[in-house]
């Protein structure tokens, strides 16, 4: 952001003449500023009615010093431009990132010493202040701090705000620059090892459908012209009848997709702050997306209100006609600012969505499944190649010990239906998760629930 502009406020035509300029500089007194001008106002009184002269230049004296220090504060004229700049601007939650500030002094007068304090939400941690020593006219400094949070979500930063003090500390003026940046804190993203979940070890497997490139002249298909495509493609018999740039298609395996179904309802999970189920299950779909964009999959990232990230196709997968990166990072953006629903419906939005075609596979990160909620959840299988949930176990992140039997219950229902389901209680950690997964799929029989001494299930 950059801002600039004289720290005083002149008088204008349609606002603050004089009266309200003098009424600013008159705000900013400071206690000792005001405690200088009560005590000569009560010193003159005491002088009038005593007759006492001494004490009456005593009291104008320690009246007049702080008005003169508003004055020449509110006079002080010079230009300061103010900029900020993140590094990075989107970190995972609990990381670090720099907020670099530059001051520039672009008057022709120095300037005198400078406070410089940013605004930033309470979970980022204290206001970062700063003291300045005189500018040289057309100089700069640059000054850095670090900001952390344990919560993701959008965090605004600023405005800047500059405060100016006489050197006798009477006056304080604080002026705000009117721009400000946002930190994007997203959801951990953990590294998944590579397991053939769906069958296939890529994105673009052997048995994929190819998309249709026909070699002859006239059965060409072409398309629009995109920023990078090569100009040795450009079809111009094709851009000569439509009017515009036109390249021919060429032959590429048609991506598989996946869905990461992410359950948000209020009374499917336990708990809050960052060690909660909601946020390990919000950690769990970041990292399911970001390793699926890897692999090579169209990836669409679907909540149980039927709300879904899209890409830039009209299918509403990503990765197909982007970069991984973009999409991620759309995703990612997506993610840091989800909070719960009110799960009025329940799943039958996202099953609604979901039964309207083949999705490729699927892998949901579910909250408490009542028996109605489990039976819209086995019915996802159906227009699904594979289906992989994981499945929180609310009692123990609502603090009780052990395994409870509803989640063994719901377990059992999900694999009678062809679901790959693993449970989930806190301290699991998604690649043993994920693993296990892999191995409940390939077994001959559905892996029984219980926990590990490191934290996963056998």
């Amino acid at each position: 952001m950059t801002a600039g502009g004289p720290p005083h406020r002149p008088a204008t035509a349609d606002g603050e003449g004089a009266k309200g300029g003098l009424r600013t500089a008159l705000s900013g007194l400071t206690t000792r500023g005001r405690s200088f001008l009560a005590a000569g106002v009560a010193a003159a009184v005491c002088a009038y009615v005593l007759g006492q002269s001494d004490l009456l230049r005593v009291g104008l004296l320690l009246a007049v010093l702080p008005l003169v220090c508003a004055l020449v504060l509110y006079r002080t004229r010079y230009r300061v431009a103010g900029s900020r700049r993140l590094a990075p601007g989107r970190v995972p939650a609990g990381s670090e990132s720099r907020v670099h500030l530059r001051i520039d002094n672009v008057s022709r007068l120095h300037t005198g010493l400078l406070m410089l304090q940013d605004r930033v939400p309470y979970v980022l941690g204290p206001r970062p202040r700063f003291v300045l020593d005189r500018v040289e006219a057309g100089g700069r400094r640059e000054v850095s701090y670090r900001v952390r949070s344990d919560l993701r979500g959008r965090y605004p930063l600023g405005p800047l705000q500059l405060r100016l003090t006489d050197p006798f500390g009477m006056c304080e003026l604080t002026r705000s620059f009117s721009a400000y940046d946002t930190l994007t804190v997203i959801p951990r993203v953990t590294p998944l090892p590579a397991v053939r979940l769906s069958g296939e070890s890529l994105g673009y497997g052997d048995g994929r459908q190819r998309s249709l490139a026909l070699a002859g002249e006239d059965d060409v298909i072409p398309r629009g012209y995109r920023h990078g495509d090569d100009l040795r493609r450009v079809h111009w018999r094709s851009t000569a009848r439509y009017g515009e740039l036109m390249v021919r298609r060429e032959e590429q395996p048609q991506r598989a997709r996946c869905t990461v179904l992410l359950d948000t309802r209020r009374a499917a999970h336990q708990g809050a702050g960052p060690d909660s189920g909601f946020e390990w299950a919000v950690s769990g779909t970041a990292s399911a997306l970001v390793h699926m964009l890897e692999r090579g999959y169209s990836v669409r990232l679907l909540t149980d209100t039927g709300n879904s990230v899209p890409g830039e196709g009209s299918d509403g997968f990503a990765g197909a006609s982007q970069e991984s990166a973009d999409a991620a990072g759309l995703m990612m953006d997506t993610l840091a600012v989800i909070d719960h629903s009110d799960g009025g419906p329940g799943l039958s939005p996202a099953y609604d969505l979901l039964r309207s075609g083949n999705e490729g596979l699927l892998i949901a990160f579910l909250g408490d499944l009542d028996e109605e909620q489990a039976a819209v959840v086995a019915r996802m299988r159906q227009r699904s190649g594979a289906a992989v949930a994981f499945v929180l176990d609310s009692d123990a992140w609502g603090g009780a010990l052990g395994t409870s039997a509803r989640l063994e219950e719901r377990l059992r229902l999900l694999r009678e239906a062809g679901w790959t389901a693993v449970g989930v209680q806190p301290g699991d950690t998604l690649p043993e998760l994920w693993q296990l997964a892999d191995r409940q799929r390939t077994s001959a029989g559905p892996a029984p629930v219980g926990g590990t001494t490191t934290g996963g299930w056998t």
